[in-house]
Parts: structure tokens; sequence; C-alpha cells
């Protein structure tokens, strides 16, 4: 097997092989056009002087190997997706076919040398030589077959021409043919590097396209794959939060009823407390969804107004004990302010960066400020801690990467798995923000961002707490009916509405609100139901089976879910007649959307 004239793999050289005799096929109809020109131009010019014998054998010879080129380029084109393996199995006869074709071209000149006036000679000879210059593009890049075509196709000339007595000049004409061949024979050289070169890169590319295809599709599968896992784990902590809320929801209702059994003011205020600290964490629940909907990139920016002081105080709530028991001074500055953000990715960017501040600070204190700058709001959390070094700053919004302090620090502030800057900085993107660090080591670090200014406008009061102040707090002669699963939440409910005056009928399951619909009574006021019940069960089918019961009455609903991701939720809302609540539900919320239920009769 031929090779070009660089070490080749033996898989690269074998392609770039085959890759040149699929070129060779593909130029044949030239070749062979360029043949028969060449044919009709030697019988045209030496007719009147030839022997017919010799003529029409040489034309005869040169037109059986023709059709057998022509008969094997026919083969080519019924199969020009060929694998390499059958192409080199072609060359042999295709080569032994172009030595043949070239020999009939090196005995021409025996033919017909001699015959007619120089010029008919000189004719010949550049037509001869002519499929020496042809055979560069075609066969150089077969180097031992290149050489062996030019040898049969020159050397009879060569011979012929020095063997012509009659020639005075015969020896410098003999030696310019053998320097014509040598140079054809080093263009052979240059050009089938360069093909050989084109051809490897090609072969190359192909390759790479393949290469480039499977990993396209790998990347395809583990695109699939992360999204399959990004909505499992959505899906996970949507029914993990629903399960998390109920003991929360059933707190808040404990406090309410309560309330209504306690006139001490101090047991009012950790009621109020306890209220408030059930609300944060409801806050922190969603909050956990919205970041988990994050990495899936279903989280959306809903930008309204936010006023700082409210914004301040949830804050305050949280941090204030934790300052408190460190040592440490927790200041706010520039509550006066509305800022116009998302509520929710505002407030877990600012707990996360408090957090932060407070773990990693013993001595002073941490500031949280907002201030007018430029006509935007600029917020920044400050503290007196340890403080970051300068090579250290570039990472610090990286997944998992926990800061190495310059000095040992207490486990507490170890904890943590090094996520809350990235989502700071994740949230504030989404935000079109950014947050910007600045810090000295043992002196401190203060971290900013800047949001527009908002502008309250005022809202008139909602329907239900329209309602609500109707009711002046009393249900009085109201029958409700309550379908819920967990028996806290359940007792629960029972005891709140009881304490504002309603008679409460209260069922754990279908099965339970069948037995007790066999009893005749009134229809209820109102039905307040989960949406899921154990057993496959829904607050939906207890609905179905009151209205069944009293057809007539159209008995006004509330369905509570654990879940704020239910789907298709306003279409069934409207079918069924109900309205939604979020666990945990505050007990003022809940108060204020029976009123408004009740309302409506």
């Amino acid at each position: 097997m031929n090779r070009p004239w660089w070490p080749q793999e033996e898989g690269s050289a074998r392609r770039i092989d085959a890759e040149a005799m699929r070129s060779l096929y593909v130029q044949t109809p030239a070749i062979l056009a360029g043949n028969a020109v060449g044919v009709v131009l030697v019988l045209a010019i030496f007719w009147p002087f030839a022997d017919p014998v010799s003529m029409w054998s040489w034309a005869f010879t040169g037109a059986a190997l023709w059709a057998l080129r022509l008969g094997h380029w026919l083969r080519f084109t019924r199969k020009p997706q060929a694998s390499a393996e059958q192409l080199l199995r072609w060359r042999r006869s295709w080569l032994f076919l172009v030595l043949a074709l070239g020999s009939v071209w090196g005995v021409a000149v025996w033919v017909f040398w001699g015959l007619g006036d120089a010029y008919r000679q000189l004719a010949l000879v550049l037509i001869v030589y002519s499929y020496g210059l042809a055979s560069v593009q075609l066969l150089s890049t077969q180097p031992k077959v290149f050489l062996a075509f030019l040898m049969v196709l020159m050397c009879p000339a060569v011979l012929r021409i020095a063997t012509e007595p009659t020639l005075a000049w015969r020896y410098q004409f003999s030696g310019v043919m053998v320097l014509l061949l040598a140079v054809t024979w080093l263009l052979g050289r240059h050009f089938a590097a360069a093909l050989n070169q084109a051809i490897e890169l090609k072969t190359q590319t192909e390759a790479l396209a393949e290469q480039l295809a499977v990993e396209k599709a790998q990347a395809e599968s583990a695109r699939r794959d992360a999204e399959a896992a990004s909505r499992a784990k959505t899906q996970f902590f949507a029914a993990a939060s629903h399960d998390l809320r109920q003991p929360l929801h059933a707190m808040g209702l404990f406090g309410e009823a309560l309330r209504a059994r306690s006139n001490d003011p101090q047991a009012l205020r950790l009621i109020d407390s306890i209220n408030e600290s059930v609300d944060a964490l409801e806050s922190l629940f969603g909050q956990l969804l919205d970041v988990t909907k994050m990495d899936s990139g279903a989280v959306e920016v809903r930008p309204q107004p936010v006023k700082v002081r409210d914004l301040f105080a949830r804050l305050r709530l949280t941090f204030e004990p934790g300052a408190f028991e460190k040592g440490l001074a927790l200041s706010f500055y520039g509550e006066q302010h509305i800022a116009h953000a998302d509520p929710v990715h505002l407030e877990r960017i600012l707990r996360n960066l408090v957090s932060n501040a407070i773990r990693y600070t013993e001595d002073g204190g941490v500031v949280v400020a907002c201030r007018s700058r430029a006509g935007r709001l600029l917020f920044q959390v400050w503290d007196s801690g340890l403080g970051l070094a300068e090579d250290q700053l570039p990472r610090i919004f990286e997944e998992f990467y926990q800061v190495d302090p310059q000095r040992p620090v207490e486990a507490h502030q170890r904890k943590g798995l090094g996520l809350g800057l990235s989502i700071v900085k994740r949230l504030s993107a989404l935000m079109g923000t950014e947050v910007t660090v600045q810090s000295r080591v043992g002196r401190g670090t203060v971290f900013s961002f800047s949001l527009p200014v908002g502008h309250l406008v005022p809202a008139a009061p909602s329907p239900a707490q329209v309602q609500a102040r109707r009711l002046n707090l009393t249900l009085e002669g109201r029958r409700i009916v309550v379908v819920e699963d967990d028996s806290a939440v359940r007792e629960g409910l029972g005891v709140l509405l009881q304490s504002w005056g309603a008679a409460v009928d209260t069922y754990d399951s279908l099965a339970g609100l069948k037995q007790g619909l066999n009893v005749p009574s009134a229809p209820p006021d109102l039905a307040l139901v989960d949406y899921r019940l154990s057993d496959q069960e829904t607050g939906l089918q207890a609905l179905d089976l009151l209205r069944a019961q009293w057809p007539l009455a159209s008995i006004p609903a509330i369905v509570i879910s654990g879940s704020n991701t239910l789907v298709g939720h306003e279409e069934m809302a409207q079918k069924y007649g109900y309205h939604l609540l979020v666990k945990p539900v505050l007990p003022n919320k809940l108060r204020a959307m029976i009123g408004f239920k009740l309302g409506m009769r």
C-alpha cells in the first residue's frame, strides 16, 4: 500500500488512501474525456501518413482500455458511498488500467514518430507530455504508481528520440524530456503533500463532526436527566413543604384559640409572637420553593412597592435574639424608603447577608442600611467581623465555597454548605442588580446592591376585610362543616371556630362525612375542607357529597391546601365555587375569608 511522504497513523493513512481513491473516481469522466480527445487529435494529425494496421491497432487497444476504465467508473457510480475497504480493493484493478493506458500513450511515440513534418512531431510530444502533467493531480498521492506512470509514458519517447539517427539535436531533445520528467515528478511530490493534508483535514473534520454529534447527544441526554432531576426535586420540596406546613397551620390555630381563653397581656404578646413566627416560617417555606424553582429556571420576578420599614421589622424579629446572644448591636437605618422589587427575593437576599454577617462577627455589630443614591435605593449590610482576604473575594459567590478564615473560628461559624451567597447572586441577577463586596481582614465587610425607588398606591380594603369587619368577629348562629384528616389541624380548627361562636361538625375522611350526612339536619353555612385527604381522597369529593345532600342550598366553600402549586387551580375553583387558602393560614386571614364567603349568601 502506498503512503504519503510523512508519518501517518495506520487508520488515518487508510482513510486518506480511501478518500484519494474516491476523489479519483469522481474525476474519471474528465480523464476519459481527455483521453478520447487525445486519440482523436493523434488520428487526425497522422491519418495521411501512418500505416493503417499500426494506427488502428494502437487506436483499438486504447479504446478497449478506455472502455474498461469506463466500466470501472460505472461500478463506482452504483456504490458512491462504498466503504474504505471496498475502495482500496478496487484500487488494484484501477491502477492496472491507468498504467496500461499510460503505456499505450508511450507506444504512440514509436508508432507515429517520424511521420509528417517537425510540427507534427512536436504536437505528438506535447500531447503525450500533457498526460504526464494531468497525472500530477490524479496520481501524485500514490508515489510509486505515479513514478511508474511517468516511466511508461515518458521513457519510450525519450528512448525513441535519442535513437533517431536523422535528428542532429536528438540528445538535447531527449535530455529536455528527461528534465521535464524530473520536474513533473517534483511537482507531483509537492502537490501530493498539499492534497494529502487537505484530505487529512477533511477526515479529521468528519471525525470531529461525528464526535461532536455523539457529545451533543450525550449533552442532550444529560440535559433531559438534569431537567427530570430538577422536576423531581421541585416535587419533593413541594410535598415536603405540604407536610411541614401542617403542624405550623395547627400551631397558628391553637395560638389564636388560646387568645380567646386568656386575658393576660403577657400571654397575648406571646401569642402574637407565635403568629409572627408562623408567618415568618410560612414565608421561608415559600422562599424555599422559589429557590428550588430557580434551579429549574421557573422562578418569576414580580416587582412591586416594598415598604422597607416592614421588611426591616421582619429581619429585626428574626435576627435580634441571635445578635443579642452574641453581644452584637444590630441596627437598621433608612426604614422610611419604598423600594420597587420582588418582596420575596429581596427579603431572601437580606436574610442571607444578615445571617452571614452575624455568624462571622464576634465583636461590634451589624448595620443594615437603605439610602437614596442617584435616583435609586442603595441597600448595604455592614459588619465588623473577620473580613475577607483580597484573593477570596472573587470566589465567595460560588456554590459550596466556604471562606477559609485567617484565624480559628468557632464551630457555629463553620456550619452551612456555602450556598447562601450563591443564592444571593442568582436572586440579585433575577432582579436586574448586582451584589458587590468590599472587605478588609480583621476590619469587617460590606455587601451592597441597588434597586429602583418604589411608590405606594393606597389600596382599597379587600372584600374579605370588609366582610370581616361587618361580622364584628362573631360567627354566632353559623354552622360550619370541617373535613380535615390531620388530627391536630382538625382539632385546632374546631376549637378556633367554636371560640368565634360557630357550631362546628368535624370529619377526618369521606367515610366519616357520609356517616354524618345520614343524620337529618339543615344545610351548613360553610364547608371548610382540606384539599389533600388520606387514601388519595380530596376535599373536592367532600364538596360533591355536601352539595349532593343539599342540592338547593348553594353551600359556599373554602379549600385549604398545603401546597401553593396546584395545577389547574383556577379552573377547579370556578367549577366547584371555592376560594383557596395555603397553609399555614393565619387566623385573621381565615376569619376574613370566612366573612367574605358568608357575606356572599
